[in-house]
């Protein structure tokens, strides 16, 4: 169940009480892409910094270690020892990304591995099947993520053949949440809107999406290639057209100020790699900006990396540490990072929530956007 809890124009502070725990949002969604999250962060160290939702891919397990090895270990939850929500993302956007190693057909997508090239079908019904066994609580409905830019009648039909794959994605979920061996029956299943940057379509796609009354919705196929001013410009006309009493998801993004500026926009589910991928190359997020600790001057720095971050590495560790651990490539270094970027994000939503809730979010995202320059 969601609940709307308080709104400052289009910006919406939210609950959705899943089976598996409550979920405050807006909300940043920790990518835990093959059930752990890169830089060597468990899922212990996820609650720690503030982790609401764990975000897991369904092709990847899918590959390995497979969904029936997930499935007998009661799901993703205990496989990964984590006791919160989690999301599966479909395996759409990964199976299209493979180019040139898969082809779409109306029944679905054959495709080749990436790890040893065997050859592999997904549709709607293997797709939310996969998610089934992994027992996430949310599902995300099988899509296509069209290439960026793409033309408008390639967009077009793509759109309408992932309207025709949410209803036997809708179909699948329903047959399996019926059957007593099902490990999360109370499964939700959120559907995607596509359409590129061509705002009708997008519009149209929305329009369909609200009729057929789904517990959450996404928009996909944003962050692929175009500008920030396009993405926003599609936010503004399809979110309005959306549930507003249902969770809206801004799949794949993003910096902490398109986070900003989607909040804004009535955006309350968010994910991206960008944390944990910056962490790992030494590029960490603080409240005044961005820093890159492998710059010369932080090799004698005794302060955190920000001193106002109450994250386990700044509580005990300096800047000139964590850029020696760097420099002598040493792992750690990575986790120190992943852990900070995780924690930033995770308290960004949480002064989100905050500022929604007081009526200050206006102020707080300018004044958030002036201090990170």
């Amino acid at each position: 169940m969601y609940t709307v809890l308080s709104t400052k124009n289009q910006a919406k502070r939210g609950r959705l009480i899943t089976p598996h725990g409550t979920i405050e949002t807006p909300v940043f969604m920790n990518v835990a892409t093959i059930a752990a999250i890169k830089g060597a962060v468990s899922s212990h160290d996820l609650r720690e910094i503030g982790c609401q939702v764990a975000l897991c891919n369904t092709y990847h397990l899918h590959l390995r270690p497979g969904e029936d090895i997930i499935r007998g270990f009661g799901g993703l939850g205990p496989f990964m020892a984590w006791d919160g929500p989690t999301l599966t993302d479909s395996g759409g956007f990964q199976v299209f990304s493979l180019g040139a190693m898969r082809k779409i057909k109306e029944e679905g997508v054959y495709f080749s591995s990436h790890i040893d090239g065997r050859k592999i079908f997904m549709g709607p019904e293997e797709s939310i099947s996969i998610q089934s066994a992994l027992g996430a609580t949310i599902a995300m409905a099988f899509d296509e993520c069209p290439p960026y830019p793409a033309k408008r009648d390639y967009i077009q039909a793509s759109v309408d053949r992932t309207t025709r794959w949410l209803t036997r994605s809708m179909a699948q979920m329903e047959a399996l949440n019926a059957r007593p061996d099902t490990l999360n029956p109370k499964q939700l299943l959120f559907g995607i809107n596509q359409g590129g940057i061509y705002e009708d379509i997008r519009i149209e796609h929305a329009k369909r999406l609200a009729e057929m009354d789904l517990p959450g919705y996404a928009i996909g196929g944003l962050a692929v290639g175009e500008t920030h001013l396009e993405m926003y410009r599609i936010l503004d006309c399809t979110v309005s057209h959306l549930p507003r009493n249902k969770p809206t998801y801004l799949m794949g993004v993003g910096t902490p100020e398109n986070i900003l500026e989607a909040v804004a926009r009535g955006i309350d589910f968010f994910d991206c790699v960008l944390p944990a991928r910056n962490g790992r190359h030494g590029h960490v997020y603080t409240s005044t900006g961005k820093l890159n600790l492998h710059n010369a001057r932080f090799e004698r720095d005794d302060t955190p990396i920000d001193g106002a971050c109450g994250c386990p590495t700044c509580k005990h560790f300096s800047r000139a540490y964590v850029r020696h651990l760097f420099k002598a490539k040493e792992m750690l270094a990575l986790r120190l990072c992943v852990l900070h970027n995780l924690y930033f994000y995770n308290a960004l939503m949480a002064d989100i929530r905050l500022a929604i809730d007081s009526g200050t979010f206006e102020t707080f995202k300018a004044e958030s956007l002036a201090k990170w320059g």
